[in-house]
């Protein structure tokens, strides 16, 4: 069983990479643009407008699988701020102060930028910048995997 479980793994993290990518481009387009029956934050304001331009380029890039590390890595960071800033004053807890949707986000990301976009990503399509071939960094990330 875990056999299946193992060869699937890559195609899990990018179905899920494209979910949350997704939901991040929908809140950010709905900031920005009033989409979706939500209300728009004004240009230049901060962090709304800041924020939710974050959210739709970095939910895009997400999303198509380019330059997914360090666009998660941002989007993760902003949802951390955006926690601890308007959220966490309000209470301890997510569930008391309103605040699952941002540490989720926060929390989804960080894992996106530590597992890699997974399959169907457009970075796959691109040439490698290093001196390695993709199949020998597939390679020599399969030996370096950490198995729980």
């Amino acid at each position: 069983m875990y056999t299946r479980l193992n060869a699937a793994q890559p195609y899990a993290l990018g179905l899920f990479r494209v979910v949350v990518g997704l939901l991040f481009t929908c809140h950010g387009a709905g900031s920005l643009f009033g989409a979706f029956s939500r209300e728009t934050v004004a240009a230049g304001t901060w962090p709304g407008w800041f924020a939710a331009a974050i959210e739709l380029v970095g939910g895009a890039l997400v999303l198509l699988g380019l330059g997914t590390r360090p666009a998660a890595l941002v989007s993760s960071g902003a949802m951390a701020y955006a926690y601890f800033t308007v959220h966490q004053p309000e209470g301890l807890f997510p569930i008391a102060n309103n605040g699952e949707l941002a540490a989720m986000f926060c929390w989804s990301f960080l894992l996106i930028v530590f597992t890699g976009p997974g399959a169907f990503a457009l970075d796959g399509f691109l040439p490698s910048r290093g001196s390695a071939t993709a199949a020998e960094a597939e390679k020599r990330d399969e030996r370096t995997t950490v198995a729980a």
